[in-house]
């Protein structure tokens, strides 16, 4: 091709040569977006963390519900999480070398927690959140790493997924690719106030977790930013805790939404129940939110008087005699 020459729309190499200028410029994305990550894992884990700060981390966690069966141990796995597109089994995250992650490095556990990529290079099924974890800061990243490493070692085997997908592992590395966004982990978490909540909130508690309705992909419905779901964890309802009056919890006090969190009690003195209690009080001993640092608590209940009121009734669908 001589120098200068242009290729308009219709020319036949410019037909060929876009969708080859495409994929080289999106292997170029991905490999830059996985060296960044790396990198940010790698300084994560450069410092050791502390496990007695770890463990306030897990709490505002909710105790990592999901890898806790009922009757413990704390963190074994196996707990059965039902999708539309399929039985997903958590697993374990013990010190167990075998089943756990005894026998992973910092790096690899900080990888899989902030951007689903487990030590073989696969990637990791969307129900583990991991593209909200991955707005988790360095200092609570490693601390909460220090804190699993402490947990003993349970033998239990994990359970293979039971997904109703063709190509399953490059279903989830094109999922990840399309809904992850690109979220980057500050160094430090921000110290206090509404900032803190947002935080906390969006990122370590992830609230939006359950608390968001999913489009039809499995992704998280950012126009109704956590206003409620008719289909939440085991068939729950999922409340709207916008700051709405009539549909949300615009109506609360933050010293309210606090005494919710520590102990489980609404404003009308009845208690929250299912999987909302679950992390609340902690699942088999482990910590929950009502073990969480009194400041955290308080700074999630400031952020969350600030979150945009959505009008948005969350109630079982009726039934049509279609569905008998």
């Amino acid at each position: 091709m001589r120098s200068g020459a242009r290729l308009g729309p219709a020319s036949p190499a410019a037909l060929l040569l876009t969708p080859t200028l495409q994929a080289a410029v999106l292997a170029v994305m991905l490999l830059s977006a996985c060296g960044g990550q790396h990198a940010a894992d790698a300084r994560a884990v450069a410092i050791k963390g502390d496990p007695a700060r770890g463990e306030q981390v897990f709490a505002i966690a909710g105790g990592c519900g999901c890898h806790t069966p009922e009757k413990g141990p704390v963190g074994a796995g196996g707990v059965e999480i039902e999708t539309p597109f399929g039985t997903f089994y958590s697993t374990n995250v013990t010190s167990d070398p075998t089943h756990g992650i005894g026998a992973w490095s910092d790096e690899e556990i900080a990888r899989a927690i902030r951007s689903g990529t487990l030590r073989d290079g696969s990637v990791e099924a969307p129900v583990m959140p991991y593209q909200l974890y991955a707005g988790m800061a360095d200092d609570d990243l490693r601390d909460l790493i220090a804190y699993l490493r402490s947990l003993p070692p349970a033998a239990v085997e994990n359970r293979p997924h039971e997904v109703g997908l063709p190509l399953p592992r490059l279903a989830f590395r094109a999922w990840r690719l399309l809904f992850a966004g690109a979220t980057q982990a500050p160094e430090a978490a921000p110290p206090d106030g509404v900032e803190r909540g947002r935080y906390l909130t969006d990122h370590v508690a992830i609230c939006g977790d359950c608390h968001t309705p999913r489009t039809r992909f499995g992704a998280l419905d950012d126009d109704l930013y956590l206003a409620g779901t008719a289909l939440g964890p085991g068939g729950e309802l999922v409340p709207n805790v916008t700051t709405d009056d009539e549909t949300g919890i615009g109506t609360w006090s933050a010293e309210e939404i606090v005494s919710l969190l520590e102990l489980g009690m609404k404003p009308d003195f009845d208690n929250v129940q299912g999987s909302m209690a679950e992390v609340i009080d902690g699942i088999a001993g482990g910590p929950g939110y009502g073990k969480a640092p009194a400041r955290d608590l308080h700074a999630i209940a400031a952020y969350m008087k600030t979150v945009p009121p959505i009008d948005h009734v969350v109630e079982k669908a009726k039934k049509t005699k279609e569905d008998g």
